[in-house]
């Protein structure tokens, strides 16, 4: 009887250990914002539900992950299960087939998703990756510093408006600038902005022709205003700076007013990280000649290569990290404020959500607005409205965000970085066969 017991335990122990090398590793590869390592951290609810998987994170800074895994699914090479990618990768990698469509269900309920960042997500019907957070971009402004310089900013304020609210709230001496903006180099990072900048002064990156107009007046009238801004109000070190930085900053009280992404609504609202929770405003983001394109519009989302050879528990997890139920699961763990947003309509039409997001309508307002199709006073051949939704853009966007992150820090001339900008997009665009 003895024996039989022990064999037995023998036994269990033997399939306990079957058990434990049978889980699936899911390695996903992921950008180092606070909504995504939020995500990280909460990975045991997700592995306790499913204890066959097991997660294991790549952790990586935004032009990294970008390189990263465009090398990995263009060469097929498998390293991981489920990509973070942007709304510009959907499209194109789901043409080429390099994304396996996403497999919801009824309790996902994909009618939920927004309508502009669904639409950007598909291909002929059916989603390629499933929105982890959405985002356009706005003013995000300190209001109490704006009630001392005597200044009222509209709902939309134009550039000038701005311009002017930071020029009388900079105050080197008291740790507090104007004007926070992007500058480090990156066709996601400065050139997000500047491309919005660009489209409100009448600019394109494209004509019609595909011939590039980085030499055009409205370019450079939207590069000088924004050097000379940053130049008087912005603070030292600014072309090193993207979101990361100028959230820091602004968290710390040192930014008078920052455009940059709505999703950072949520964390400088935050009592927990913000030293200026209470005193923030919002307002559309600022526009020039022309409200096309002002603001911009963007989703982190998770996919699935193609070359996956663990498409079960990928979608699995896809599920989970976007459903409805993560949201609930966020806010019952750290408050509704910290929910990742932008991605459905049942998170806006949330009454604690709304109680706690006073951000929630300038956001969502924002998010609306923004039409890829559409987003330029030109007419215009691509799609995107902080970028050109084609192949050759990344290689372009990189090489014209570090001319103009040359401007900002005063390496070259404004002039000059977007002559050299137009020769690498010229050169770029014919090797691409776009035109002789």
């Amino acid at each position: 009887m003895q024996r039989f017991a022990r064999s037995g335990l023998v036994l269990a122990l033997a399939t306990a250990g079957l058990a434990a090398q049978a889980a699936t590793e899911l390695v996903i590869a992921t950008v180092n914002n606070g909504h995504m390592i939020e995500m990280q951290k909460l990975t045991p609810h997700f592995e306790k539900a499913n204890p066959d998987i097991k997660l294991k994170w790549v952790t990586l800074e935004e032009g990294v992950l970008r390189q990263r895994v465009t090398t990995d699914i263009a060469t097929k090479g498998g390293q991981f299960d489920v990509m973070t990618i942007g709304l510009y990768e959907a499209p194109i990698w789901s043409k080429k087939g390099w994304l396996k469509p996403i497999a919801t269900d009824a309790a996902y309920d994909v009618d939920d998703l927004l309508p502009a960042i669904r639409s950007g997500l598909s291909h002929e019907g059916k989603l390629y990756a499933a929105p982890f957070y959405g985002e356009s971009s706005m003013l995000m402004y300190r209001k109490d510093l704006a009630d001392k310089a005597g200044v009222t900013l509209p709902e939309q304020p134009t550039w000038q408006q701005v311009k002017e609210f930071a020029d009388k709230a900079n105050d080197p001496k008291a740790g507090v600038y104007g004007m926070c903006l992007r500058g480090k180099p990156g066709w996601g990072d400065n050139m997000a902005l500047l491309t919005t900048l660009a489209n409100t002064w009448g600019g394109q990156w494209f004509d019609t022709a595909w011939k590039p107009q980085l030499d055009t007046p409205a370019w450079k009238e939207a590069i000088s205003f924004y050097v000379d801004l940053m130049k008087k109000d912005g603070p030292p070190g600014a072309s090193a700076n993207s979101f990361n930085e100028n959230l820091a900053l602004f968290n710390e009280g040192k930014c008078a007013a920052w455009v940059d992404a709505t999703i950072a609504a949520s964390f400088i609202s935050d009592p927990k990280q913000s030293k200026v929770a209470d005193k923030v405003a919002f307002a559309q983001a600022p526009i020039a000649k022309t409200p096309k394109g002002a603001n911009w519009l963007w989703s982190w989302n998770l996919a699935i290569p193609a070359s996956s050879t663990k498409d079960e528990a990928a979608q699995k997890f896809i599920r989970w990290a976007t459903s409805k139920d993560y949201i609930q699961l966020v806010a019952k763990e750290h408050g509704w404020h910290a929910v990742p947003t932008g991605t459905r309509k049942s998170t806006y039409a949330n009454p604690e959500f709304q109680k706690v997001a006073k951000f929630a309508e300038a956001e969502k307002k924002a998010i609306d607005s923004a039409n890829p199709n559409d987003s330029t006073l030109p007419k215009s051949p691509y799609q995107g409205v902080q970028y050109a939704a084609i192949p050759e853009f990344q290689a372009i966007g990189v090489g014209v965000g570090q001319q103009m992150s040359a401007a900002l820090a005063g390496k070259v001339t404004v002039e000059q970085a977007l002559k050299t900008s137009q020769t690498l997009a010229e050169r770029e665009m014919k090797k691409g066969g776009y035109y002789k």
